[in-house]
């Protein structure tokens, strides 16, 4: 984009406060041009065509369409806008929904006039910018899920691998050279552990959190 020409900026927030603090930033820099407003996504996707925004500064939770929904509808017909997505929430559905449709940026409404200026400019140079609260939740979302800690004993686990391969107690008791005394404390020891009030419950934990190899 030619730097001597304005950016265009459309504003899409339910709330007229919000609204009015965002227009009144814009007219503090020299090369932003505030072209529209609009209350709710719906409003936002019909008012594209005709205003014309290089950047859209898009709130997340409205009515009537929110702030996915009309990225992603932007965003289809007009895949040129630059859409920055401004909300005062951090869930991960927000953020992993509305970079999926297309937003380049995600900002926390408490960033700075300076950051926010320079989020859009870096927009319209296609670069991105995530505010630390939605890198953070993205990193926590590629991170695999921790598996449940489990403190059974070397015997334990021979018993448990027993136990899910159908082997009676005393066909365990054969199996490793122990007692059925202990091969029943052992079993104890494992639904103990494990939290679990039966054999079935135990070879079912077992199976589905790869306890034991198969």
């Amino acid at each position: 984009m030619d730097t001597s020409q304005k950016i265009r900026v459309m504003l899409v927030d339910d709330h007229n406060v919000v609204r009015g603090g965002l227009a009144t930033f814009l007219k503090a820099y020299d090369d932003f041009e505030l072209v529209g407003e609009a209350r709710n996504g719906l409003e936002a996707v019909n008012l594209c065509p005709q205003k014309k925004p290089d950047v859209i500064l898009m709130d997340l939770i409205m009515p009537e369409m929110d702030g996915i929904a009309a990225t992603r509808a932007i965003l289809t017909e007009f895949p040129h806008i630059k859409i920055l997505a401004m909300t005062s929430f951090e869930e991960e559905e927000l953020v992993q929904g509305v970079l999926a449709a297309g937003a380049i940026s995600y900002l926390i409404k408490n960033v700075t006039s300076d950051e926010l200026a320079k989020a859009i400019r870096d927009a319209v140079s296609g670069k991105p910018t995530l505010s630390p609260e939605a890198a953070r939740v993205l990193i926590q979302a590629t991170r695999p899920a921790p598996q449940p800690l489990f403190d059974l004993t070397e015997r334990e686990r021979e018993v448990l691998n027993l136990v899910v391969q159908g082997n009676s107690n005393q066909q365990i008791a054969d199996a490793l050279v122990i007692s059925l005394a202990t091969v029943k404390a052992h079993i104890s020891n494992i639904l103990s552990k494990l939290q679990v009030s039966s054999r079935a419950e135990a070879i079912a934990y077992a199976i589905k959190n790869k306890i034991v190899s198969l």
